[in-house]
């Protein structure tokens, strides 16, 4: 040996970009990446809570409705200037399902087209959208991608509504081409579908759902956090193409 060197290694942060940031999976999907050391770009409807305790948070925070594709096009571009040509993980967990006025579910005769083009564009284009903008920062990393979809995409759900249910059947097909056409560059592109989330979002009823779940319970948002930070490690880098159910049993 001819003497010993100290050597320092600088670990790069990662950088993640949720969609849906502020509540339910999106909040608990925050607190998982943050927690392992990430930075979180966070994109929602509402402007930022200062009561939020993450570092950085209100610099991190784009506000913008995904159901407008203007606004969907001009955050991308802000979302661009705030990195650092590097993106490490594109979650898309953004999501809509209107109700009827008395709670009722949304089927295909009774939802207005506009309501249609609503849901479609925050569910479905807006991760199309970003995907395509932040190609080369994702390329960069050799990053993940992560489509939130749902166990409605694949069967009739007493509440969840018919544009929300095929919008996320897209979303599920979605994912597979995105797998086919980000591979090359390094990308790699999953989903997961949860099934009853115990969010505040839940419909009067779902607790009979659960009675019949393999489980015989709600899943915490933590669970589908833990699964999606899962699909960005690298533990998960020759997973790709690959839809991960999460629901207790309640797909078979």
């Amino acid at each position: 040996m001819f003497g010993e060197t100290n050597l320092t290694i600088n670990k790069e942060q990662k950088t993640a970009l949720l969609t849906g940031a502020s509540r339910g999976i999106g909040h608990a999907t925050v607190k998982r990446f943050n927690a392992d050391g990430w930075r979180v770009l966070t994109c929602s409807r509402q402007a930022f809570d200062e009561r939020c305790p993450f570092p950085g948070g209100k610099e991190n925070h784009i506000q913008v409705d995904l159901s407008d594709p203007k606004q969907t096009i001009a955050a991308a571009e802000e979302i661009k200037s705030k990195l650092n040509g590097k993106l490490h993980a594109l979650i898309n967990n953004a999501g809509i399902s209107p109700k009827l006025a008395d709670a009722g579910r949304m089927n295909t005769l009774n939802t207005d087209l506009h309501v249609w083009g609503q849901v479609f564009h925050v569910n479905f284009f807006a991760p199309v959208i970003l995907a395509r903008a932040l190609k080369h920062e994702l390329a960069a990393t050799k990053a993940a991608i992560v489509n939130v979809t749902s166990i409605a995409s694949s069967r009739v759900h007493p509440f969840a509504g018919a544009a929300y249910a095929t919008s996320k059947a897209a979303l599920a097909a979605l994912t597979r081409e995105m797998a086919h056409d980000y591979g090359p560059m390094g990308v790699r592109v999953n989903a997961i579908v949860p099934g009853e989330i115990e969010t505040n979002i839940l419909s009067e009823g779902t607790d009979e759902i659960v009675q019949n779940l393999a489980l015989r319970r709600l899943g915490q948002p933590y669970e589908i956090a833990d699964a999606i930070h899962f699909l960005c490690s690298d533990a998960s880098s020759y997973i790709t193409g690959t839809e991960v159910h999460i629901n207790g049993g309640q797909h078979i």
